[in-house]
């Protein structure tokens, strides 16, 4: 493998020939990584981590560093990463905690935008955009094909549905909907769909109608949650992503934004 001589990369932490470790950064010993991952330098990859392949760390990228949480008591907890992730400039990843499951899960083709904070036993899907500064507290979800606006933090055990776009400098206190284009005002609030996002994923006209009637009935009718969901089910949302959306609506344990 390629390792620069100001590096320091423990002798059992397991590194493929086709890596490349860049100039003054540090492997811990218990770091598993994939095939091609690029460390440019001044990378600090530490703790219980196992990352895929072609993963690339930018400069001062720290994954795997203890959980920012008093009750850690430097337990063997981790980090996983999936495939083909952009982990840009100064991006901090949290490992996991033993009261929150153990491990911290970020999935695959997912950018990392500079400055990003991913806290312990937080879980992010696939093809996930995290821009600059976006900041998620302890135990959050982010389901797949989501993307969370600069400077929004996310606060601890909220849940993020699979679709959904929030907007840059979004407080973020309860779950947000899947598909929905969610963003602040004086206080966040869901908009409506993703129209533009899901088009861009290939959803039909069939969908994003069937989406787009469910979202009038939670989001703009004067029915209380439990109401709109059953309305929706009473006018036919037959669909699987109409299910999923009421699944999500259903089983928040924090309540969503609207």
């Amino acid at each position: 493998m390629s390792v620069h001589p100001t590096a320091i990369v423990s002798p059992t932490a397991v590194i493929p020939e086709s890596c490349t470790i860049g100039p003054w950064s540090t492997v811990g010993p218990d770091v598993v990584l994939g095939e091609e991952c690029k460390l440019i330098s001044h990378v600090v990859l530490e703790g219980h981590l196992t990352a895929g392949a072609r993963n690339r760390f930018s400069p001062f990228a720290c994954v795997g560093v203890a959980p920012q949480d008093l009750k850690y008591r430097g337990e063997a907890t981790g980090v996983t990463l999936g495939d083909d992730n952009t982990i840009r400039e100064c991006v901090t990843i949290s490992r996991g905690t033993t009261g929150g499951g153990g491990m911290t899960r970020v999935g695959s083709h997912c950018l990392l935008m500079a400055y990003v904070h991913i806290g312990h036993d937080s879980v992010i899907g696939d093809h996930c955009i995290l821009a600059n500064n976006a900041t998620l507290a302890g135990h959050v979800t982010i389901e797949d094909c989501v993307t969370v606006g600069a400077f929004s933090p996310i606060h601890q055990f909220c849940r993020v549905g699979k679709h959904a776009y929030i907007g840059g400098g979004t407080v973020v206190t309860q779950d947000v909907l899947p598909y929905s284009l969610t963003s602040a005002t004086r206080e966040a609030r869901a908009f409506g769909i993703n129209k533009i996002g899901l088009e861009r994923r290939g959803f039909t006209r069939e969908q994003l109608r069937a989406l787009h009637r469910a979202f009038r009935l939670l989001l703009s009718s004067k029915m209380n949650t439990a109401q709109a969901v059953e309305k929706v089910r009473a006018e036919g949302g037959e669909s699987e992503d109409v299910k999923y959306l009421l699944e999500f609506v259903e089983g928040s344990k924090r309540g969503i934004i609207q």
